[in-house]
């Protein structure tokens, strides 16, 4: 799955001088006042483009919208980022109603410092009727890289971290950073990863420590002080793994398609996805070999949901509210998870869910490439959204190069 990327530096310092003014707002314990209020809303969500099958996902849920009176637009973004810029942007001109952006596909650092300026509307999302389905209990949605999301997004897919490999050319993946790395030295140039700010790549920076570092429950704190002392021992790891990386890594892929596809074209052996059902996807898209197959890490990978969130200006909230609802819903749900059309986890509880759904979900196929709950095991917790902004930082310091 493809994830937001993170908020820069210049943009992080405005947010903390931004302050909306109080305003009135839906009362979304009503639901069929907002429903109705819905009705005629165009609804402007912010999500990344870069994908032609979440693409195609969106433009399925605008058609369940259009049924309950809503259209829906996808503004296509290659960094969340841009969205957030340019709520940003309104609030310092005065717009504080009648904003351009409804909906915004968010998590992580962009979702905590949007929070904690008062950028979004909420909360909302436990008012939303297809809360009740929610797995609240089993799976990451009412924390966001331990932020408490506190009902100001909504959860609509969970990922996590697997890897891709092609099992012709790759017999015995490799399973630990350790290994990695002697993998990579032994073929070199067979591995890479997406350049960091990017989501995917900020994510392997952030596997790679957790792995590495004596503690790893001191990411679950924000950066302090002890910062550098902490991340020495992963610089040190990249350090040793670059001269070995596609290109000797003078390149990066811009993107995990773009990866994937360096695996197709025969120049890689391993990416890695954050959506586990991602290389059964593609593999039916032939876009991977049939060959193809995925694993996760002998100490786990990171974990996390997907969420929406609603700005404190959108034009929309109740058409907004109207989306995020359809995004819960078992048909839709079951659409995501689905191989062929997106692979992604479901966030809803099995047990909760209407008899006929719970059997439709038991019959998918999850597919060659697909491992089971049981092979994924228990999900890493995220670090601390501020120590992805900082990594990420610290990577192009380092590492960048020129796109």
């Amino acid at each position: 799955m493809r994830f937001p990327t993170f908020l820069t530096a210049p943009l992080i310092a405005a947010l903390a001088f931004a302050s909306p003014a109080a305003m009135a707002n839906p009362d979304v314990s009503d639901w069929d006042a907002v429903s109705q209020a819905a009705q005629g809303q165009t609804v402007y969500w912010y999500a990344w483009g870069g994908s032609t099958a979440t693409n195609d996902f969106i433009a399925w849920i605008g058609d369940r919208a259009e049924q309950q009176g809503v259209r829906l637009e996808h503004v296509k973004l290659s960094d969340t980022a841009d969205a957030v810029g340019a709520v940003l942007t309104e609030l310092q001109a005065g717009r504080e109603t009648g904003g351009s952006v409804d909906l915004i596909w968010i998590n992580g650092a962009n979702f905590a410092s949007m929070k904690s300026v008062g950028l979004l509307f909420g909360p909302f999302a436990e008012q939303l009727p297809n809360w009740q389905y929610v797995d609240v209990d089993g799976k990451t949605v009412t924390s966001d890289f331990t932020v408490p999301t506190e009902g100001y997004e909504s959860p609509w897919a969970m990922a996590q971290l697997v890897f891709v490999y092609d099992s012709a050319r790759v017999p015995e993946p490799p399973k630990n950073a350790a290994r990695l790395l002697q993998w990579a030295q032994e073929n070199p140039g067979r591995f890479t990863y997406p350049q960091p700010p990017d989501f995917l790549g900020t994510t392997f920076l952030k596997q790679m420590l957790i792995e590495l570092v004596p503690d790893p429950a001191v990411l679950q704190d924000p950066v302090d002080e002890d910062y550098e002392d902490v991340t020495a021992i992963l610089w040190d790891y990249l350090d040793q793994l670059t001269p070995y990386l596609w290109r000797q890594g003078r390149a990066y892929p811009e993107t995990g398609p773009r990866q994937l596809q360096l695996i197709n074209d025969g120049e890689t052996d391993i990416a890695f996805s954050f959506s586990p059902g991602e290389a059964t996807t593609a593999i039916a898209n032939f876009d991977l070999p049939e060959t193809v197959r995925t694993y996760v890490l002998d100490g786990g990978t990171l974990g996390n949901a997907s969420f929406v969130a609603i700005p404190f200006n959108s034009s929309s909230k109740e058409g907004a509210m109207v989306v995020a609802n359809i995004l819960l819903s078992p048909e839709a749900q079951l659409r995501a998870q689905t191989p062929g059309i997106l692979g992604y986890g479901t966030v809803l509880d099995m047990d909760r869910i209407p008899e006929a759904d719970r059997a439709a979900f038991e019959a998918l196929d999850l597919g060659i490439a697909t491992l089971s709950p049981a092979e994924l095991g228990q999900a890493l917790p995220e670090p601390h959204p501020s120590w992805a902004t900082r990594l990420a930082d610290d990577w192009v310091a380092r590492y960048g190069v020129a796109e």
